[in-house]
């Protein structure tokens, strides 16, 4: 006998999963007794950091359009298995190159061919498998959370102008997204980090730290939680909205 869908393990797809805000989401949403699809530009990891399987992974390159595309009807196949929901999508891979010595790289400095990989993986790809995934996450009545950022905001001292330009068009795709989604019963919310302490910080992340009222950076698990929120019924009439998560760093 078939199990009602609202009896199901609950699924998600994230994206950017091998480290800081990802790690700490997958180890939140496992505990909480979900099947968390990751996906990577690197195959499966057989030292991987938590307890999952090959066929809970994609292999994927996000600044491939075609790629995704692939990628999406290899997640549809694999969701068929478990009745064709997906009850949320976390866009959270994102991409900000940075010059030959590790500078922030300006509007001037950034060229043309980055401006396109840097808003294919952090808007596009969104776009597109959001797309592609529609009917399964209408079917869960499902979440979708875009990762943006502080430097969608303001000028950041270390975040390059492709990123931060990217950022601020995936908040305004996010309520776009809020108001094409809704009527399908899926809902379309955004996190905006500030600075957390993860492994990649930019040299001189700490001086900053003054300018935060909470006078400390967040923590990844902060993060996830919030992630966690938007994804479950606490936050069932909750869309459009972008969560900033900064200790306060944007008054």
């Amino acid at each position: 006998m078939a199990i009602p869908v609202n009896e199901r393990r609950r699924i998600m797809l994230l994206t950017g999963a091998s480290r800081g805000i990802g790690h700490a989401t997958v180890k939140r949403f496992s505990a909480a007794g979900w099947r968390v699809i990751t996906c990577s530009r690197h195959a499966f990891p057989e030292n991987c950091p938590w307890e999952m399987g090959p066929e809970d992974h994609l292999q994927v390159d996000l600044a491939d359009a075609q790629d995704t595309m692939r990628a999406i009807e290899e997640v549809r196949g694999r969701l068929d298995a478990e009745g064709g929901v997906l009850h949320a999508l976390v866009n959270n891979a994102g991409i900000s190159p940075k010059g030959p010595g590790g500078e922030r790289l300006g509007a001037l400095a950034t060229e043309f061919d980055g401006w396109q990989r840097v808003f294919q993986v952090n808007v596009f790809a969104t776009i597109l498998l959001a797309r592609g995934l529609r009917d399964e996450l209408a079917r869960a009545k499902g979440s979708i959370v875009n990762v943006t950022s502080i430097a969608g905001s303001r000028v950041h001292p270390f975040a390059g102008a492709a990123y931060g330009t990217s950022k601020a068009a995936l908040a305004g795709l996010t309520r776009e997204m809020a108001a094409d989604f809704g009527p399908l019963g899926v809902r379309v919310n955004a996190i905006s980090p500030g600075e957390i302490d993860t492994s990649i910080l930019s040299p001189g992340t700490e001086k900053l730290v003054e300018q935060i009222p909470q006078r400390r950076l967040g923590t990844p698990d902060e993060v996830a939680k919030a992630i966690y929120f938007l994804c479950t019924e606490a936050s069932s009439y909750v869309n459009g909205a972008e969560l900033h998560i900064n200790g306060g760093q944007h008054v």
